[in-house]
């Protein structure tokens, strides 16, 4: 009886590769470089550039209090002028994380929410400098605390 039972579970598993063989190798001849992968995208928009957040620690007591999450994206609508903001990312990144850690442990504490003005109007003066020109705007997606109690 088990023997029995045993070959049926045989046939019924052979029967299950039989049929997802095929879908597997169809699946395995297909060349990566032609799947196009899903973009996720924020906006419609041609002009927006999406920046990955940035975190700072704030300092309480010669400890760590908190840290502080600034989300940015650039409106560019110049074509020329973001491929040139494209590839001076990297500056960029650099520019505004080391601006953000300085702001961060001067004016940021852990009972009181961030000036945002303060924040949107330095992170635009460094994009202006960098970019030596004007023309790509700074736009606040969130700006976030998070204190360690």
């Amino acid at each position: 009886m088990n023997s029995l039972r045993l070959l049926r579970s045989g046939f019924a598993l052979a029967a299950l590769l039989l049929a997802v063989a095929p879908a597997v190798a169809a699946d395995d001849a297909k060349d990566p470089a032609d799947a196009k992968k899903p973009e996720h995208k924020i906006t419609q928009s041609e002009s927006y550039l999406s920046v990955e957040p940035f975190y700072t620690t704030i300092v309480t007591d010669n400890h760590a209090g908190g840290m502080l999450m600034v989300g940015i994206g650039l409106d560019v609508p110049d074509p020329a002028l973001r491929v040139e903001v494209t590839r001076s990312m990297p500056v960029l990144r650099d520019a505004y994380l080391r601006n953000l850690m300085a702001f961060t442990a001067s004016d940021v504490r852990t009972d009181a929410q961030p000036d945002i003005g303060a924040i949107a109007d330095r992170l635009q003066g460094i994009t202006d400098r960098a970019l030596k020109k004007k023309g790509a705007r700074v736009l606040l997606a969130q700006v976030a605390l998070r204190v360690k109690r």
